[in-house]
């Protein structure tokens, strides 16, 4: 039986309070950076001069841009790649019934509990050159990791306490994925003769393939606009621009200068696209050989 409301006004009263929140804090502020894109804007003097397209073409032929976008891709690919790997093997392992895995279920997933802020302190702690825990252990192996001055380990301190912070989440929905897959169709393989390995590549794996779209477009999002509160508390771009991802290059533009607010609205439509055109990308490739139950 299908629900059948008392008139025709109620239903949009329902989504009322949903419609006002995206026009309130999504498209009214997305419009209001169109409008600031095409505009060179001084707040100091409160001057506002139409410019069109310069802007972008400003950024078109920044180096500095260039680079920040190719760092950003760096990491966001080796985010979204460390993250979805590490999780879905710690998701396999915590959903075997074994006794008292429940309390090693909730421990996994409490990471994604904590704020970007709080991540970046602990893994600055972890990592510090002079006392940190896990740099003492990469001495005792001949290592040296110093992510304050050296531009390729800042970049992977920043990928590796990115990772960390969005493992709880990534943990609950490929958690949730394992235990729709039905039983009996592994179990089937297993009488087959098909092995642990091959009953995770064949079989596991591909019925986990819709949660794994979708953590893909959710750990890619994560990536390029969630970042900023951890690289803000830890390294804040550097050292030189090693970790001026565009998020924070958004951010120094739009809140640290007085005068290029236009040239950040730009900045924030361009990184919108990307992400956006990366989205798109993932869903056609991934969903043609996706399998829904």
């Amino acid at each position: 039986m299908s629900a059948v409301f008392p008139n025709r006004v109620l239903p949009y009263l329902f989504l009322a309070p949903s419609v006002l929140l995206v026009l309130i804090f999504f498209i009214y502020p997305a419009g209001q950076s169109i409008e600031l894109s095409l505009y060179r804007v001084n707040r100091v003097r409160d001057v506002k001069l139409y410019v069109g397209l310069e802007n972008f073409e400003r950024l078109y032929e920044s180096d500095a841009y260039r680079d920040s976008l190719i760092v950003s891709g760096k990491f966001t690919a080796a985010v979204v790649i460390a993250s979805l790997s590490v999780s879905l093997a710690l998701a396999v392992g915590a959903s075997q019934p074994i006794k008292g895995f429940g309390v090693y279920r909730t421990l996994l997933i409490w990471t994604y509990a904590l704020s970007p802020t709080v991540a970046g302190v602990i893994w600055a702690l972890l990592t510090d050159p002079a006392i940190g825990v896990l740099t003492d252990f990469l001495e005792a192996f001949g290592l040296t990791f110093n992510w304050r001055r050296g531009e390729t380990d800042a970049l992977i301190f920043l990928t590796m306490a990115a990772s960390w912070k969005i493992l709880g989440y990534n943990i609950l929905f490929f958690l949730a994925g394992l235990k729709n897959i039905p039983r009996d169709v592994v179990d089937a393989a297993a009488l087959d003769g098909a092995g642990a390995w091959t009953r995770f590549w064949r079989m596991t794996l591909p019925l986990l393939r819709p949660t794994m779209l979708f953590l893909l477009i959710m750990n890619t999002l994560y990536a390029s606009f969630e970042t900023f509160g951890l690289i803000d508390i830890t390294t804040q771009g550097g050292p030189g621009r090693a970790t001026n991802l565009l998020i924070y290059e958004l951010y120094q533009d739009g809140f640290k200068s007085s005068s290029r607010i236009g040239l950040a609205s730009a900045q924030s439509i361009v990184l919108l696209v990307i992400v956006a055109v990366l989205t798109l990308v993932q869903y056609r490739f991934i969903s043609r050989r996706t399998f829904y139950q």
